[in-house]
């Protein structure tokens, strides 16, 4: 996590109660979680603990996030907006659960009528990448007749890696010609083809993620030839 100095807490503007809203936001696809709120001392003990620590308004005390259900949030980052008048957590939820109904996510109800929420509740909107995904591993799992994702799910190894192949050297061709559209759409191409396969071999998006997000900040890697 950052290092944060007492200036930066003496930036928030917290409300007449000593409050301040914070939005706790995965770290990987930038899916909001849950909204919770802070004071001075649980933000102190956040910075000085690592993990997520807010102010129970109804219980009128300090509360450690997972400290029961062991889902804690490790911060990663904080930022507050341009009224400094709410924090943004970038956050690691441990097990991947943050509402108290056992769903990933506080924001899932989108229908006129509440839910019990829990696992198979709707997962939160979420980046472009992740989106897709989700469309692409529900076609497994319901296939729709027509679909073009199904036809290459049905095909294989066989089917998506020509794709895959087909798609590259037209984004090496797109890339040649110094084409910004093309390019762009050549390698959406490739983007969509590649979570095919990921899906087909049960790869998820997010082991993607992980893998990308441990690779930054990691030492440089040594070319043996240069």
């Amino acid at each position: 996590m950052q290092s944060l100095t007492p200036a930066f807490l003496d930036q928030l503007r917290f409300n007449e109660a000593g409050l301040i809203p914070a939005i706790a936001q995965d770290w990987l696809d930038g899916a909001v979680l849950m909204v919770a709120w802070m004071n001075r001392e649980s933000l102190e003990l956040t910075l000085s603990n690592g993990e997520a620590h807010y102010w129970s308004r109804s219980r009128q005390e300090l509360w450690h996030k997972g400290a029961t259900s062991g889902h804690t949030q490790t911060v990663r980052n904080i930022r507050y907006d341009c009224d400094a008048d709410v924090i943004l957590l970038t956050i690691e939820q441990r097990g991947d659960v943050a509402c108290h109904t056992g769903a990933r996510s506080c924001f899932y109800e989108n229908r006129d009528q509440r839910s019990e929420g829990g696992p198979q509740a709707l997962p939160p909107p979420a980046d472009a990448c992740t989106e897709l995904m989700r469309v692409i591993e529900h076609r497994r799992e319901h296939p729709d007749e027509g679909s073009y994702t199904n036809k290459l799910l049905e095909g294989g190894d066989n089917r998506i890696l020509k794709k895959i192949g087909e798609e590259s050297a037209e984004f090496v061709m797109a890339c040649k010609d110094n084409n910004a559209d093309e390019i762009a759409g050549e390698a959406a191409d490739i983007l969509f083809h590649m979570q095919v396969a990921l899906a087909h071999h049960g790869v998820s998006w997010r082991q993607v993620q992980e893998v990308l997000a441990a690779r930054r900040g990691a030492p440089r890697r040594h070319d043996p030839s240069a």
